[in-house]
């Protein structure tokens, strides 16, 4: 795991304490759905930059992809614009079907 990343478990604890989180889910339309977790925003991944100025910054923003990847670039985008509340979550959604969700599909 990097520095700024958020593992499927831990993430689930976020959700189940109720804590306020924005989960930024940056696949594909395709890829989107296959599967999703429950209130995601979805931004595809070539529009985060003309999004930025809505995205939150009072709480969490945890960005999500398939293995966690491109993920990652757009956590580290969105660090370099100003954001300190980014993380990305490791293994993405594939990590999320098998650890938390097994009964999700998967690709």
């Amino acid at each position: 795991m990097q520095a700024y990343d958020i593992n499927v478990h831990a993430l689930a604890g976020i959700r189940s304490d109720g804590a306020a989180d924005t989960l930024l889910d940056i696949r594909e339309p395709d890829e989107v759905g296959i599967c999703a977790i429950e209130n995601s925003l979805w931004v595809p991944m070539q529009q985060v930059p003309e999004h930025v100025e809505i995205l939150p910054r009072e709480h969490p923003l945890i960005v999500l992809c398939h293995r966690g990847v491109c993920s990652a670039r757009a956590m580290n985008f969105l660090r370099i614009s100003g954001f300190d509340n980014d993380w990305n979550l490791a293994g993405g959604i594939g990590a999320w079907a098998r650890l938390v969700e097994p009964g999700m599909p998967r690709y």
